[in-house]
């Protein structure tokens, strides 16, 4: 069969077209659908694996994991930030193989986080409770569970400041000291206000976390969608002083964990509140971050450091954005933004597990934890093997995943 010229022409002129209209996450999409169907059987190996290192390693842990040395878990008594990651990659592992030993540990390990329901020193008390406390009550129905998450939600509101309409992330209610420090992780503490509001009735919960995201959506993104890890602000007269940083390269680069929460944080809110310029801002940090993605779609931990797209990774934020980006994905209806959820899963699957490692404690390697300060270069992190699992069983289990988090849309 002959083809006309005028024929190639048009049909090049049409994919012209549509190349130049698609955003970073679609022209991404399409080009990984066109490389690779979605490996399930990846996906579902490396669910598998992660099951069966939690299960070899979970009979030892009686603190939580905050980080590895020499491939072997570091603890904390009181969970620190990430105590909420630890009993919530048992529940994922538990929704993934319905071993009831799992169930058990998470109950046993989140019982341990009682004391921080009364933490006002923290804005991480979401990172805390939420995949912890909140899906114990979602896959347990025990009622002490949903208290303490609003126990936990009634300490958060504490930090927030009205002049300013932001939570403050940092120190103590009376410390001067970062006062006026706000950051983008705090995106993703705000639905356990969201569901605090939803149990209680009271809007004052959802009120905070409104405003919250409003003042981030306000000073965090900058035109090309980017963000900064911190932005100051006077903490007496509310006013903005300007942006900054602590984990990232510089104030006006772009730490790609960061850039991570922000994405899953918005499109939360935008699922909590129908509010379609946190739907829009979600979208905007979604393109910028799969737009800075190397071939290899393992995030390097800075996509603006000097050295990237061949400097260190941070196999944790890609994981984060993958939960994102499915979520944004069913947010929008647009399939670009799974396709490339679905290629960050399977890299990460591929090239980041602790499979070569007999004594790794870990699921995920090639961690980042704090680039600037030498502190956790490539090792893993309780949040990476967490978000890891929480993105393949939404592919693989959608509707074990709503149960333990809530994925409806007001």
């Amino acid at each position: 069969m002959s083809v006309s010229r005028r024929t190639v022409l048009a049909t090049a002129a049409g994919a012209a077209a549509i190349c130049a209209t698609s955003t970073p996450a679609e022209a991404a999409g399409a080009t990984a659908a066109r490389a690779m169907a979605p490996n399930l059987r990846e996906l579902r190996a490396a669910a598998d694996y992660a099951v069966d290192k939690l299960r070899t390693v979970a009979p030892g842990v009686t603190a939580f994991p905050v980080g590895t040395k020499f491939e072997k878990w570091a603890y904390s008594q009181s969970g620190d930030w990430v105590g909420g990651f630890w009993p919530g990659a048992l529940w994922m592992a538990w929704l993934h193989s319905k071993d009831a030993a799992f169930r058990t540990w998470a109950l046993a390990s989140a019982r341990k986080l009682a004391p921080r329901r009364h933490d006002t020193g923290t804005h991480d008390l979401g990172f805390l409770f939420y995949p912890s406390w909140v899906t114990a009550w979602r896959l347990t129905g025990d009622d002490r569970w949903r208290t303490g998450a609003l126990q936990a939600a009634d300490s958060l509101i504490q930090r927030y400041n009205p002049r300013g309409r932001f939570i403050r992330a940092w120190g103590a209610l009376d410390d001067p000291k970062n006062a006026g420090r706000v950051i983008i992780d705090t995106m993703m503490n705000l639905d356990l206000l969201a569901f605090a509001s939803r149990q209680t009735g009271d809007e004052k919960y959802l009120d905070i976390a409104v405003e919250h995201a409003r003042t981030t959506q306000r000073v965090f993104p900058r035109p090309d969608g980017s963000t900064p890890h911190v932005y100051d602000f006077d903490p007496d007269s509310g006013a903005p002083i300007g942006p900054n940083t602590v984990q990232g390269y510089s104030p006006t680069s772009c730490w790609s964990r960061g850039q991570a929460w922000g994405l899953y944080g918005f499109t939360t809110m935008y699922r909590r509140t129908g509010n379609p310029e946190f739907l829009a801002t979600a979208r905007a940090l979604a393109d910028f971050a799969v737009g800075a993605l190397s071939p290899d779609h393992v995030p390097v931990w800075d996509y603006r450091a000097p050295q990237q797209p061949h400097d260190i990774k941070d196999a944790s934020a890609g994981a984060i954005m993958a939960c994102g980006l499915l979520d944004l994905s069913t947010a929008t209806g647009r399939p670009a933004y799974r396709e490339v959820a679905l290629r960050l899963l399977t890299a990460l699957s591929e090239t980041c597990l602790t499979r070569n490692s007999a004594r790794a404690d870990a699921v995920v390697a090639r961690c980042t934890r704090n680039r600037p300060a030498e502190d956790g270069i490539e090792i893993s992190l309780p949040y990476a093997d967490y978000y890891l699992l929480e993105g393949i069983l939404r592919v693989l289990r959608p509707q074990d995943v709503d149960r333990a988090i809530d994925l409806s849309t007001v």
